[in-house]
């Protein structure tokens, strides 16, 4: 977690980013035999939090051919800004990193990584790729990386619950109205069995599922440009009629007391338990985490707004290559070897969804197939691009969560929102400053 004092620090280690990364060399992509060929050894920095999604594959790409090393170094994520930044200012820069996408743009926009533009248009499945992770990574039409990896959120609902409780999902994701409706008839099977739950005090977690409700209905709690962004909170009539759903939700008794105090640690034993019908997640939380029999149980549909419409977050990682890399070249090999169809199909067996639309084939739809929604539907995954992510939404003590909380659990919904609305703004032009 991205704490205020660490984020001081981060702040002061990138602004020395923008006054070095330009002396760093920045390697020519389409130069010919760019990423084919390469000899020695490609250093990969990755996230502790999707460092089993990298193991496996450093190991397949090792054995593929004896040209090539990658040597693997995982990083704690809330370590992994600082870190990044510390190595550009010396100079001594990995050759590859697998960088949680939404901070992508904080190296971007500071010119620390190599505009990758000419490479990615090469490969003859870009137009494929997710567009949401490919947003986060470019700037002015130029591309600075590639996804490799998504985790996204969706709604899951438990259709042996719902058939109980004569709950149609499709029609339960046209409105907050309708889905108010079938979490209250879930709510009557009986006191074990509660409509919805939501990790009520985990920041990250919370806008991880959260957040898609908004953004369903084509609009954001950020607005502007990187480097002209402001909050866009008072008078936002989506954030409002997200926040009282929420409300309603919680004073109805809807969802689970423990809620309140629900950090994620525990997140989705309440599901897997067969004691929650309506649940916003994960495929690592709702999938990997049980067995066959329940998988049968459950179905995915994307996140909704307050009148229809979709969308789920575009976490996950990006590849992107530092300037200064000494074997950018060898990296770039590896990335096509991430991206590559074998790569890719076989993510979900860790926890993961491809980041590739034609993945989504017969046969892997038979293999894993709540995995599929996300592939088939992929123009609709959105992560906001901004420098200031972390700050806003992954704190503890952070406006997001503070919004949600005082105007969930206590009522105060506008004053909560016009709280909201000026620690955004200031957290943004802090950011941007």
């Amino acid at each position: 977690m991205l704490t205020r004092r660490r984020f001081l620090g981060t702040a002061i280690a990138l602004a020395g980013v923008s006054g070095c990364s330009s002396v760093l060399p920045e390697p020519d992509v389409s130069a010919p035999g760019f990423g084919t060929g390469a000899t020695g050894t490609v250093r990969v920095w990755c996230r502790a939090a999707t460092q089993s999604g990298l193991t496996s594959l450093v190991e397949k790409f090792n054995a593929s051919q004896d040209r090539l090393t990658v040597e693997l170094t995982p990083v704690l994520d809330a370590q992994y800004v600082t870190k990044l930044a510390t190595a550009i200012r010396g100079r001594s820069v990995p050759d590859l990193v697998d960088i949680d996408d939404i901070n992508s743009m904080l190296f971007i926009y500071r010119d620390a990584f190599t505009d990758l533009t000419a490479a990615v248009q090469a490969l003859d499945f870009h137009d494929k790729l997710s567009p949401g992770h490919l947003r986060l990574a470019t700037r002015a039409g130029r591309a600075y990386g590639v996804p490799y990896l998504a985790d996204n959120s969706m709604f899951w609902f438990n259709t042996e619950l719902c058939d109980r409780a004569d709950v149609d999902p499709d029609q339960a994701i046209t409105s907050y109205d309708e889905l108010l409706a079938a979490a209250r008839r879930l709510r009557k099977l009986g006191d074990d069995v509660y409509a919805w739950s939501f990790p009520g005090n985990s920041p990250g977690a919370l806008g991880f599922v959260v957040q898609p409700m908004i953004w369903a209905a084509d609009t954001d709690l950020i607005r502007g440009e990187v480097g002209q962004q402001e909050g866009n909170i008072a008078g936002n009539d989506v954030v409002r009629r997200m926040l009282e759903l929420h409300r309603q939700l919680w004073v109805d008794g809807l969802v689970p007391r423990a809620n309140f105090s629900d950090d994620a640690s525990r997140w989705g034993s309440d599901f897997r338990a067969g004691q929650v019908g309506i649940f916003p997640s994960n495929y690592s939380v709702v999938v990997s985490a049980s067995d066959a029999g329940f998988h049968a149980k459950v179905t995915p549909r994307l996140l909704s707004g307050p009148d229809g419409g979709s969308a789920f977050f575009d976490g996950g990682d990006n590849m992107c290559i530092p300037r200064g890399a000494q074997n950018p070249s060898g990296a770039w090999e590896f990335v096509r070897f991430a991206l590559d169809l074998p790569q890719q199909t076989d993510l979900p067996a860790g926890g993961y969804t491809p980041v590739r639309s034609d993945v989504a084939t017969p046969a892997f739809a038979k293999k894993y197939p709540l995995a599929t929604l996300p592939l088939e539907r992929i123009e609709e995954g959105y992560a906001p691009t901004t420098l200031s992510y972390n700050l806003l939404y992954n704190q503890p003590d952070g406006p997001w969560l503070q919004m949600f909380r005082r105007a969930v659990f206590d009522g105060e919904l506008e004053a909560a929102m016009t709280e909201a609305q000026e620690s955004f703004d200031r957290i943004l032009a802090q950011g941007q400053a």
